[in-house]
């Protein structure tokens, strides 16, 4: 289990971290989400033991991840801007690897190197950026670290690259009870693939549930009515955002949907129809215009 407990970060006068408090249990997928500058990346930092919080506490089973080499053992942060040798191979870069993570898996390291058809042998440094990515991801899972990080691991991958990173990240997880935090822009491949959301806004956790909690908490509502209506009698429903005009209107509703059909139903709309709201609209109508 991953907790953090009231963890602060500053660079200089910078705050990027206030009274941070998140806990992540074994088996999980989780999303961080955020502007640029949120903190996702330092938070990651923070959880592979690279970066000593200014107060709080950062712990992996109950023991502080800083300084910690037993730890850290169990922990694989893949970077956005992943690091390797001068004149390495991926060979080499293998070898290096497998003498700190003694779970490394050969078997998986040639399956993925057949998936993503590199030359184990070639030089990484004459590798377009997209194929370093892909030389990294292949070390992060042979790792099979119980926990692993992935700052912005998506970028760089083609499409069919990036589905098959997500096949193996789901099937590893679940088959080795481990956790996977992922921060990503990319919020629509966050939802495929991730079971719990974070979100982080004004250094702290604005919102933390899973996916199947933001499709029960988020409604969209497309409405008609039989004569023009004034926008104002939607103001009692506390909606998150409201579009359209005279007869015709969509509302992004927050809440139990089972009450807001309810009181929907009492404005007496002659068409009346709701689905889910993407993560990405969730993102954008929450944060988007307080930051």
């Amino acid at each position: 289990m991953i907790e953090f407990i009231n963890v602060n970060k500053k660079f200089g006068e910078k705050l990027v971290l206030h009274d941070l408090n998140l806990t992540i249990q074994e088996g999980s997928i989780v999303g961080l989400v955020g502007a640029n500058g949120s903190g996702k990346s330092t938070i990651l930092r923070l959880l592979s033991g690279v970066m000593l919080a200014d107060a709080g506490v950062v712990r992996v089973d109950n023991q502080e991840v800083y300084d910690n080499d037993l730890i850290k053992q169990e922990i694989f942060f893949l970077a956005d801007d992943p690091y390797f040798f001068s004149q390495s191979t991926i060979l080499d870069m293998k070898r290096f690897y497998k003498i700190f993570y003694k779970n490394f898996s050969d078997d998986l390291f040639e399956t993925l190197l057949a998936d993503f058809k590199l030359d184990v042998n070639a030089k990484i440094n004459s590798f377009s950026k997209g194929m370093k990515r892909q030389v990294s991801v292949i070390l992060a899972l042979s790792c099979q670290a119980k926990i692993l990080l992935l700052d912005e691991a998506f970028d760089g991958l083609d499409p069919l690259m990036r589905f098959k990173l997500r096949q193996y990240i789901t099937d590893k997880t679940y088959e080795n009870n481990s956790i996977v935090v992922i921060s990503s822009h990319n919020l629509r491949e966050l939802e495929d693939i991730c079971d719990t959301i974070a979100i982080i806004d004004n250094h702290q956790l604005k919102m933390n549930h899973s996916t199947q909690e933001y499709l029960d908490l988020y409604h969209r509502y497309q409405l008609a009515f039989q004569e023009p209506v004034d926008p104002q009698v939607f103001q009692e429903l506390n909606p998150i955002h409201v579009s359209g005009k005279s007869q015709l209107f969509t509302l992004i509703l927050k809440g139990d949907k089972e009450i807001l059909d309810e009181k929907i139903a009492g404005l007496k709309p002659i068409i009346n129809e709701r689905s889910n709201v993407s993560l990405e609209e969730i993102y954008v109508y929450e944060l988007e215009d307080k930051q």
